[in-house]
């Protein structure tokens, strides 16, 4: 089995990922996320908007 990152585990230079296969994996996890959509239809909500544009308001 993978070694499996710790929940509390912060990395030394703060990136998302260290090495190429961790890269691989990180996409891998992203292409299983739900869409809003998705969460809403099943009574999740979804996160919050980081950037609205003025016609979105």
């Amino acid at each position: 089995m993978k070694d499996e990152v710790k929940k509390d585990y912060v990395p030394e230079n703060s990136s998302m990922a260290q090495n190429l296969e961790e890269m691989k994996d990180l996409g891998k996890q992203m292409e299983h996320l739900r869409t809003n959509e998705e969460l809403k239809e099943w009574g999740k909500r979804p996160g919050t908007v980081q950037h609205e544009s003025e016609e979105e308001k």
